[in-house]
């Protein structure tokens, strides 16, 4: 199983769009928040399942704040984050899917990328494809690789501008 995780995306398609052409095929796209609007093309554009949660800038958007999904047998919290200070200290909400019985976490909102485990939660960035805030400032996502073992891989991939 393959999962393309993408977070804040603000309205600007043209780097999701690479993504998806460079990620394809994927089982399932997980957007955590900022999409501004653009959930239906999102959802037109990839040919699987979406999970899409809102973030701060999605303003009356119908759009649940957070899910917990099943990926393979793996349970997860996706959220955008800035219900957790995500901006300070990530260890909320890990501890918050950890309460949940979760085994990872996908956030966005810093618009930085992470993959870190804390007290046996996976808490998953893929940054921001369109206004990345890390050193270097590339646009980033994040691929979520199931193998036939079940053993889950996580990797940051980066688009050269």
């Amino acid at each position: 199983m393959k999962v393309l995780i993408v977070s804040d995306t603000h309205g600007h398609d043209e780097n999701l769009e690479r993504a998806v052409m460079m990620e394809t095929p994927f089982d399932m796209l997980v957007h955590c928040g900022d999409v501004e609007g653009r959930e239906i093309f999102i959802e037109a554009l990839v040919d699987c399942p979406c999970c899409i949660v809102a973030g701060n800038n999605d303003f009356f958007s119908d759009l649940p704040r957070e899910e917990e999904i099943e990926l393979d047998g793996n349970k997860v919290l996706v959220t955008h984050g800035n219900y957790y200070g995500v901006s300070m200290d990530i260890s909320g909400v890990a501890e918050e899917a950890k309460s949940r019985d979760c085994d990872a976490v996908f956030f966005g909102h810093t618009h930085k990328p992470v993959i870190e485990e804390i007290d046996g939660v996976l808490a998953i960035n893929p940054g921001s494809l369109s206004y990345p805030r890390q050193e270097g400032r590339q646009p980033s996502y994040a691929i979520m690789e199931i193998d036939r073992g079940g053993k889950v891989h996580f990797t940051i991939a980066y688009l050269r501008q």
